[in-house]
C-alpha cells in the first residue's frame, strides 16, 4: 500500500466514520432498548416481526433483548475503550521515551529495562492477571490496557528523540538557552509525532481486540451492559441454534479491526519519506 490518497482509503475512513456516528449516537439510534428483556421473543432469528414490539432486524438473544440494539449500543463501549486506552499509553509512553531519549545516562538505561521486562510478559496475559486482581470495572479495563501496551511507545518515543536531538536546530536551541521542557516540547516531539500516530493507529484496532477478548472471559464490560466481546461471549453456547448472536458482533469486530490496520498502513507508507521518493 503507497501513501497515496485512494478510493480505497476514502472508503476505509468513511467506513470508520460510520463505526464512530453509530457509537457517538447509539442512545438516540437504536430501534430498541437493548437492556430490554421479552422472555416470549428469545432466540429469534433475524429479520423476525412482532405485533406488540417490532421489528428485530438481527434477531434477539437468549433473554429475548434485541441483537441490533445491544451491537450498536455495544461500539460505543468498544470503541471508547480503544480510545481512551491507547490515549493513556500514548501519554505514558511518549513520556517516557522523550525522557529516556533526551537525558540519556541511568534514566534510559531504568526506562529501557522496564520496557523490556513488561514487553517480555504477553500483553493480553498481563491484562488477564491485572484485571483479575483489580475487579472488572470499565475504569479498571482502560487502566490496565493503556498501562499494558506503553512499552511499544516509549521504544518508538526513545529511538526518534535519540535521532531528532542531535539536529543542528535542537542544539541551536540549546545554546539560545531554552530548557529542557521546551526544548522537548516545542520541536521534538512535533518531529517525532508521525511514527507515534502510526503506532497509535494500529494499537487502537488492537486494544479493541483485547477489550473483546477480556470481554468474552467476562473480566471487560459487565452485564448487562453490552460490548462485542461480551455479546459473543453470550452465544457461544447458542452457535448452533442462534448464529446470529456471535456472528453479527463478530463481524463488525473484523471490519472496525480491518480498517484500523489498513489505515495505519497507508499512514506508515504516508510518513515514510523513503515511499514518498519511490
Amino acid at each position: 500500500m503507497n501513501g497515496r490518497f485512494t478510493p480505497g482509503i476514502a472508503a476505509i475512513l468513511g467506513l470508520l466514520a460510520i463505526y464512530v456516528f453509530v457509537a457517538v449516537l447509539a442512545p438516540w439510534i437504536v430501534p430498541h432498548n437493548p437492556l430490554r428483556q421479552i422472555l416470549l421473543l428469545r432466540l429469534r432469528p433475524p429479520l423476525t416481526y412482532s405485533p406488540s414490539a417490532g421489528w428485530f432486524l438481527l434477531g434477539t438473544d437468549d433473554v429475548g433483548r434485541d441483537l441490533l440494539s445491544r451491537v450498536v449500543d455495544g461500539a460505543r463501549a468498544s470503541l471508547m475503550v480503544g480510545a481512551l486506552s491507547v490515549s493513556v499509553s500514548l501519554l505514558s509512553g511518549t513520556v517516557f521515551g522523550l525522557l529516556a531519549g533526551w537525558f540519556r545516562g541511568w534514566i534510559a538505561i531504568v526506562v529501557m529495562r522496564i520496557v523490556d521486562i513488561v514487553l517480555s510478559i504477553p500483553a493480553i496475559l498481563l491484562a488477564v492477571l491485572t484485571v483479575a486482581v483489580l475487579g472488572p470495572s470499565f475504569a479498571n479495563l482502560i487502566l490496565v490496557l493503556g498501562l499494558t501496551r506503553w512499552p511499544r511507545y516509549t521504544r518508538v518515543a526513545y529511538a526518534q528523540t535519540l535521532q531528532v536531538a542531535t539536529l543542528p536546530y535542537i542544539r541551536a536551541a540549546e545554546m539560545a538557552g531554552a530548557r529542557a521542557p521546551r526544548i522537548l516540547l516545542r520541536h521534538i516531539l512535533p518531529n517525532i509525532a508521525g511514527p507515534l500516530m502510526v503506532v497509535a493507529t494500529t494499537e487502537f484496532g488492537l486494544m479493541i481486540l483485547f477489550e473483546a477478548g477480556l470481554s468474552f472471559l467476562g473480566l471487560g464490560i459487565q452485564p448487562p451492559y453490552p460490548s462485542w466481546g461480551s455479546i459473543m461471549s453470550e452465544g457461544q453456547n447458542y452457535v448452533a441454534s442462534a448464529w446470529w448472536m456471535t456472528v453479527f458482533p463478530g463481524i463488525c469486530l473484523f471490519g472496525v479491526v480491518l480498517c484500523v490496520n489498513l489505515l495505519g498502513d497507508w499512514l506508515r507508507d504516508r510518513l515514510d519519506p523513503r515511499a514518498q521518493s519511490r
